[in-house]
């Protein structure tokens, strides 16, 4: 199963996509968007992505967007935006869409890339695609599927 990542921004728009398995999530690419730009095309830019994911033989089973929240869970700045761009994704495809918390991906992201690129600009470039990788990274191990034990496992 595989899955397309978002992480909703105004300016950028992250998108990872996960292996067919359903089990890692790797960057895909980031959009940009201008100030202002309306929901409605950053919609229509991610349903171009996914005709793309199709076209080479990569289809998407289901979205997957992380959902800003304040430390202590509650809802921030962000949160009304967010759920007010799933619900035009959501009418706009037929696929499943779910919410991920997203607290702290894009500080985790600019960790990691700071590890392998020195250059700010560099790694500002790689960031939301990053950060859409480690929300879905965290939904794909959240919702992974854990094997029964079985007695016979303990020889």
């Amino acid at each position: 199963m595989r899955l397309l990542g978002v992480d909703f921004g105004l300016r950028r728009i992250g998108l990872a996509v996960s292996d067919a398995s359903g089990v890692l999530a790797r960057p895909l690419k980031t959009l940009e968007r201008r100030p202002g730009t309306p929901d409605a095309e950053a919609v229509d830019a991610i349903l171009r992505v996914i005709a793309d994911l199709v076209a080479s033989d990569d289809a998407v089973d289901a979205i997957v967007i992380g959902l800003p929240r304040r430390l202590d869970g509650t809802a921030n700045e962000q949160t009304a935006g967010v759920e007010r761009f799933v619900s035009r994704l959501t009418a706009a495809t037929t696929l499943p869409v779910h919410l991920q918390d997203e607290r702290l991906s894009s500080r985790e992201a600019e960790s990691r890339l700071a590890i392998r690129e020195r250059d700010w600009r560099k790694r500002k470039a790689r960031l939301d695609a990053a950060a859409a990788a480690i929300i879905l990274q965290d939904y794909l191990d959240a919702h992974a599927a854990v094997p029964a034990w079985h007695p016979d496992d303990s020889e």
